[in-house]
């Protein structure tokens, strides 16, 4: 199949290298701002880990200065620049904005298909952000950011890649050249010392480059509702996992070596659930036999129920999501990373 589908991503390939090249030469303009602006990206169409990591640089920055995170909103039902509020819903910014709206309290967020357009709007605030995180935006060269990270998954590297339709790449490999950084993340914890130097040795960064390997760390069980807040789960024995997230898979494993039986059901990436699909997820619950059993789900997939009457319907099943959290494989190189970006924003505030 990637034989047949070769040509169609040569062509697509070619509007590419097109495109960039004219942002390259100046025909097409790209703006850059005076205010830091940290792009945290991918050159795949999802699965490499850009929410935790943009989970992470939040959690570095948000003591020492104003951040807001700047978003399209994949998935939303709407248009144009949106500032994200206490009434905002999935459908109006989409999964992820609203997920860093609801655990961070004390930054901005906003969602804009124009990400020059949402910066403007983001600097006219009484309270203007000292720093802007752009979640997503590798591709938008319409922006050129201050810092680009560019993230690549450990099983995954771009460079073994092709574009789609015969790949899952959606920009060519050359445009990883406009990184600063390159993180290699889901990781193996213990990564050996040869297995690293083959990603490096792979994917040959330019000398102005630096590469560092994260790992996903899972963070337990979190009860959502009441029902679930009222059990204890040690003598749990089967779990019914829904979600649709680019790849679930590490989550599939984490669960299989806690609890005895795991039931999944996997939807597409940021599906919006309807009234069919919850009749299937708990029908699917239902069926389970015993009673030492939970349903679960992961936080993007509870931000599409949040606010809706789905949620509701799940009053009488014991609902828990799984947190996560970025790990860096090196603290000497966490340390490095963590200066790196803290420079860039003290220089450019």
């Amino acid at each position: 199949m990637r034989l047949l589908l070769a040509p169609l991503s040569w062509l697509y390939a070619l509007a590419l290298l097109v495109r960039h090249r004219l942002y390259d030469w100046g025909i097409l303009k790209s703006r850059s701002f005076s205010v830091p602006t940290i792009c945290v990206g991918n050159l795949a169409l999802g699965g490499t880990g850009k929410t935790p990591h943009t989970e992470y640089l939040i959690k570095l920055l948000k003591d020492k200065g104003k951040v807001a995170v700047l978003s399209r909103g994949y998935g939303r039902k709407t248009k144009g620049y949106i500032h994200a509020d206490e009434n905002t819903t999935y459908e109006q910014i989409g999964d992820e904005p609203l997920q860093y709206h609801l655990k961070f309290n004390d930054i901005t967020v906003a969602v804009d298909e124009d990400r020059c357009d949402g910066v403007e709007k983001l600097m006219t605030l009484e309270t203007s952000p000292e720093v802007i995180l752009l979640d997503d935006a590798f591709q938008h060269r319409k922006i050129r950011p201050g810092f680009n990270i560019l993230l690549t998954e450990y099983y995954n590297i771009y460079k073994k890649d092709m574009l789609v339709p015969a790949g899952k790449l959606r920009d060519v490999k050359c445009a990883a050249d406009r990184a600063d950084v390159i993180i290699v993340t889901k990781s193996p914890k213990v990564l050996l010392p040869y297995d690293k130097r083959d990603v490096i040795n792979l994917i040959n960064a330019k000398p102005y480059q630096k590469i560092f390997f994260t790992n996903i760390d899972f963070l337990g069980l979190k009860p959502v509702n009441a029902l679930a807040k009222s059990m204890t789960l040690e003598n749990m024995k089967s779990i019914y996992l829904f979600c649709g997230i680019a790849n679930p898979y590490p989550l599939e494993d984490y669960l299989k070596r806690k609890y005895n039986t795991l039931i999944t059901n996997y939807f597409s990436d940021h599906h919006c659930y309807s009234n069919d699909d919850i009749d299937n997820i708990l029908s699917g619950y239902n069926s389970v036999i015993g009673k030492s059993k939970i349903i679960v789900t992961t936080e993007k997939d509870y931000m599409r129920l949040t606010n809706s009457s789905y949620l509701e319907r799940f009053e009488n099943v014991p609902l828990f999501t799984v947190p996560i959290e970025v790990n860096f494989n090196d603290s000497k190189e966490e340390e490095t990373f963590k200066n790196l970006i803290l420079n860039y924003v003290g220089k450019n505030s």
